[in-house]
């Protein structure tokens, strides 16, 4: 059974190989290449970041992700954030991080530390020394969420998760010239924003989270097919 669960997903993964490879190779010329703002600790980009993006939306040559966790349990309120996605922009696709692979160290308490799609280790300098699937269905999950035909237009709270997927990507193969950091929508005044939250008119006023509005990708680790240690 194992093997033949291997099988396919090996097939499914040249499939989508296949895919990728089909699609323009190309930038469009009206989008600028990625190029990093080395003063950054994050390594956002300096032509399209928080400040930009809005010229940048709804394009069909990018993939926008927005990569929180809807409700994080990391305490960003300690730097100044946000720990519960309240807002993000019009047409990103949530896709948390923390469930793609592994954190590094955090500058506040109460990281997520439960399943993902993979594992990774990290070198002194920050850079990932290692990255191991936890399951079959990995590297197919990451091909649909990161299509590699698109630039793929990355955001998160502060800058820091969208660092991290990048490293990611770019490891595993990505092409870097395809990925952009954008930054952290913490600091985002555009005119693009998504309100994930409700304050109802009433004497109680409780704000209510409007999840059901979020472009949510759901990965459900106990349908996936985990990889012994065998």
């Amino acid at each position: 059974m194992k093997k033949a669960i291997a099988i396919i997903a090996l097939v499914l993964s040249a499939f989508f190989l296949f895919a990728c490879s089909s699609a323009t190779n190309e930038l469009s010329s009206a989008l600028p290449m990625p190029d990093v703002d080395t003063s950054n600790m994050f390594g956002v980009d300096k032509n399209i970041n928080m400040n930009t993006i809005d010229s940048y939306l709804g394009r069909d040559d990018v993939e926008y992700i927005d990569v929180r966790l809807l409700f994080d349990s990391a305490d960003f309120g300690a730097i100044g954030g946000e720990a519960d996605l309240t807002r993000t922009i019009h047409g990103f696709h949530i896709v948390p991080y923390p469930y793609i692979a592994t954190l590094s160290e955090l500058p506040v308490s109460g990281a997520y530390d439960g399943p993902c799609l993979y594992a990774l280790t990290w070198n002194a300098d920050g850079s990932i020394a290692s990255a191991t699937p936890n399951f079959l269905e990995s590297e197919l999950i990451m091909q649909e969420l990161f299509p590699k035909g698109k630039a793929v237009f990355i955001m998160c709270g502060g800058g820091g998760y969208s660092g991290m997927i990048k490293s990611l990507l770019i490891y595993l193969g990505w092409d870097e010239n395809y990925l952009y950091n954008i930054g952290g929508n913490w600091g985002y005044e555009g005119s693009n924003t998504l309100e994930l939250t409700i304050f109802p008119e009433d004497a109680a006023g409780n704000k209510i989270y409007a999840t059901w509005r979020a472009n949510y990708a759901y990965i459900d680790f106990t349908r996936l097919h985990q990889i012994s240690d065998d």
